[in-house]
C-alpha cells in the first residue's frame, strides 16, 4: 500500500473511530432520515454536544447530509456502510467462536473398573 493510501485508511479511521462515529452511521443505515432528536435515541446515551460534533464531523467528510427530513447517509455513506456490512458476518461468526471458546466442554464422566473377582482360597 502507497503512502497515500495508508494516509487516506488512517484518516478514515480517526473519523470513525471518534466516539458514537460509527453508531450514528449505523443509526442512519435504513435509508430512512432521522431528525435530531430521533438519531439522538437511536444512537442511545449521547450527549447533545457530542451528537452535534459527530454530525458535523461527518456532513464535512460527506458522509452524512441534512435535508428537510433529517440527517441521511451520502451515497459515500451508504458505500462505506455497505463495505462494513461484511463486518456483521464476520462479528456474528467471531462472537460465536468466542462463546464455544469460554464454555466449558462437558466431560464425559469415567465409569469406574470393574470390581475384580475375588481370590480364590488357597
Amino acid at each position: 500500500m502507497s503512502s497515500k493510501e495508508n494516509a487516506a485508511v488512517s484518516q478514515l479511521l480517526a473519523l470513525l473511530e471518534a466516539r458514537y462515529a460509527l453508531r450514528v452511521l449505523w443509526a442512519l443505515r435504513d435509508g430512512h432520515a432521522q431528525t435530531f432528536r430521533l438519531l439522538q435515541d437511536s444512537v442511545g446515551n449521547i450527549t447533545p454536544n457530542t451528537l452535534n460534533t459527530r454530525i458535523k464531523e461527518l456532513r464535512e467528510a460527506g458522509i452524512v447530509s441534512h435535508g428537510s427530513e433529517g440527517y441521511s447517509l451520502t451515497p459515500s455513506g451508504q458505500d462505506l456502510l455497505k463495505r462494513l456490512s461484511d463486518l456483521q458476518a464476520f462479528a456474528v461468526k467471531w462472537q460465536l467462536n468466542q462463546v464455544r471458546k469460554n464454555t466449558p466442554v462437558p466431560v464425559k464422566p469415567v465409569a469406574p473398573p470393574p470390581p475384580e473377582a475375588p481370590l480364590a482360597p488357597r
